[in-house]
């Protein structure tokens, strides 16, 4: 115990210092939020991954979903590093530095306004941001408590507090930098213990062979159908892997990591650097859950047995049980340094998001008038601990498993944007009314199935994202836009000549 504390002593303690060095560097609004747009691209790939994956995926996708689809839902990790990490750098990364350092734009809900020349599109973004970003952090929170549980016996409303307060003073101090720079540490802790649990799990099933071999005997729909391919429900499956994969193309805590990006090189880079992260984070992650049912057996904290016989299965338990009864004390040290990384740099990047998207979309020119740099910064210092203190009430009493928050939040947030901002990169002809369409069916969809419950969260978060993809251009079809040679000149930004060296550009 002694160990694991002052394990945690030292991790708390470096996380604040690197706030208290970044706070030097930080002379304005640009370097508040965006680093100054002169990020590196190893610090930028660990702080995308890192905002990622947290302990929603670690404790609880990996858990729920693992249990239901066998060793098949790895193939979500799979789609997370493919399309969630390398595609939306490929896709996104250079188009989003050069057209929002031209616009100047700051967040996605200011790239909306100065995109499509509406001020109420920037309203009613930051106002959709700021409301679908709390129920994915209280998801955060309750990840880790499970965690906390099983190494300190400390009660999980100590656990959100401490862990709250401790990410807010270095987000506070530093903003972006603070963050990115703790987002490279808390990764490379990441990466090194989730092999170290992998490793550790499976050799209390007697190795990987012996381990596939005992899922195999599971009993399912069929023979093998927790060791299968693509395990018992692949149109559940493809539910999962289209909103964690798809999602980050749409979140403004993602997708805002591509306006920092310092050079061409930093994307290169990056892209690589963060599909690895993904395979082995991610991938890893989901691999772990599938050996789930492994665990299943009589008398396992996480299912409870009801007097007509059916068994409940808490989705949320079954990773914490597996490492309580396969690790030893240090290692279980370790998993908790993990999952705290992956949650504090998951929930700085939506705290500073939503702190600045508040504050620079809403607030500014709308509610206050005048606002100089020095006073925006210390209004987004407050509204970094109104949020957080917000996510905190909402985490003490969490609605529902840890999936169905993250396919609340993830649904109504890339359902809205992801359309109107990928398409809004690449085709000049997209319409406000487009725009429109897309906000209102994401959050339309994602809140009425709140009510209604004709799908689960994850597969109406898929819908939604898919839905969008096709009501923007059917939308932008039918309707025409208001100011032509305005979008010409901002298209221009791709055509601007940029001398580099052969290193970076072949010439004919």
């Amino acid at each position: 115990m002694l160990l694991k504390i002052l394990v945690l002593i030292v991790f708390f303690g470096i996380m604040i210092l690197v706030g208290v060095n970044a706070r030097k560097k930080v002379n304005g609004v640009n370097d508040f939020v965006l680093g100054g747009r002169n990020v590196g691209p190893w610090v930028c790939a660990f702080s995308f991954g890192t905002s990622y994956f947290s302990a929603v995926v670690f404790i609880g996708y990996a858990g729920q979903f693992g249990w239901r689809y066998g060793i098949a839902s790895t193939w979500i990790g799979i789609g997370n590093a493919l399309i969630g990490s390398m595609l939306a750098w490929v896709i996104l990364g250079r188009r989003t530095r050069v057209m929002t350092n031209y616009l100047n734009s700051k967040t996605m809900p200011d790239f909306f306004e100065k995109r499509y020349s509406s001020k109420a599109l920037k309203i009613a973004a930051s106002a959709i941001a700021f409301i679908f970003l709390i129920p994915y952090t209280a998801s955060v929170y309750n990840g880790l408590s499970k965690l906390f549980a099983i190494a300190f016996d400390i009660p999980y409303q100590v656990c959100v507090i401490v862990m709250a307060a401790l990410t807010g003073v270095y987000v506070i101090l530093g903003g972006y930098m603070a963050s990115s720079m703790n987002d490279f540490i808390q990764g490379m802790i990441m990466l090194i213990g989730i092999v170290a649990v992998i490793a550790s799990v499976l050799s209390g099933q007697g190795g990987f062979t012996e381990a596939y071999r005992k899922l195999a005997q599971v009993e399912g729909d069929f023979p093998g159908t927790y060791s299968s391919f693509f395990g018992p429900d692949l149109p559940g499956l493809f539910g999962v892997f289209v909103l964690t994969s798809l999602g980050t193309w749409g979140l403004p805590q993602m997708v805002g990591k591509f306006y920092a990006i310092k050079d061409e090189k930093a994307i290169k880079t990056g892209t690589i650097v963060s599909t690895f992260f993904a395979f082995i984070i991610g991938g890893g992650s989901y691999f772990l859950g599938g050996f789930g049912r492994l665990f299943g057996s009589e008398g396992a904290s996480f299912l409870t047995k009801a007097a007509d016989g059916t068994t409940t299965v808490a989705y949320d338990g079954i990773i914490p049980y597996m490492l309580q009864t396969s690790l030893n004390d240090i290692l279980i040290g370790v998993v908790v340094v993990l999952v705290l990384s992956a949650s504090m740099s998951t929930l700085s990047a939506l705290v500073l998001t939503s702190s600045s998207t508040l504050t620079l979309d809403f607030l500014k020119d709308n509610i206050i008038k005048k606002m100089d740099q020095k006073k925006q910064i210390f209004i987004m210092r407050i509204m970094i601990v109104f949020f957080i203190v917000i996510s905190v009430v909402i985490a003490m009493n969490p609605p529902a498993f840890i999936a169905q928050l993250m396919g609340i939040s993830w649904g109504a947030l890339a359902g809205a944007f992801l359309a109107p901002f990928l398409y809004g990169l690449y085709w000049k002809k997209v319409t406000k009314a487009a725009v429109w369409a897309s906000f209102i069916f994401g959050v339309g969809l994602t809140v009425s199935n709140l009510f209604l419950k004709f799908t689960n969260a994850i597969n109406a978060g898929a819908w939604a994202m898919v839905g969008g993809l096709i009501i923007v251009p059917v939308v932008t079809l039918l309707t025409r836009v208001s100011n032509p040679n305005e979008i010409d000149t901002i298209f221009k930004c791709y055509e601007e000549n940029v001398v580099v060296h052969k290193a970076q550009q072949l010439s004919n």
